[in-house]
């Protein structure tokens, strides 16, 4: 049994986001969101929200015990890019990515 949490265009760099999941891999749900509160970093901020709706998922549709989650599977895909344009030096125009991601957080029962 195993609940999911999406995150879809973030405005946030998939580079980004992978940094930060890579710290709650494989680790317990509670030790995930400690982890989340106390990191400096933008990526924080969408992942902790991502992480209590995968909780609420689980102990409400999946009636899962919440003290016995664990981060069993989590990546990320860039989303579409928003392409700017940034004005330069003689009338040259150099592109600016606006990126976005795809978060897909699963939480599983440890036995």
């Amino acid at each position: 049994m195993e609940a999911r949490a999406y995150l879809k265009y973030a405005r946030i760099s998939p580079r980004k986001v992978e940094i930060v999941l890579d710290l709650i891999r494989n680790k317990p749900a509670d030790v995930a969101m400690a982890i989340l509160k106390n990191t400096p970093k933008a990526a924080c901020e969408y992942l902790s929200k991502l992480l209590k709706s995968a909780m609420a998922n689980a102990e409400n549709n999946h009636n899962m015990d919440v003290s016995r989650l664990y981060v069993a599977e989590c990546f990320v895909c860039p989303g579409p890019i928003l392409k700017r344009i940034r004005p330069r030096a003689q009338g040259r125009a150099y592109r600016i990515d606006k990126r976005t991601s795809h978060v897909t957080l699963v939480l599983k029962e440890k036995e």
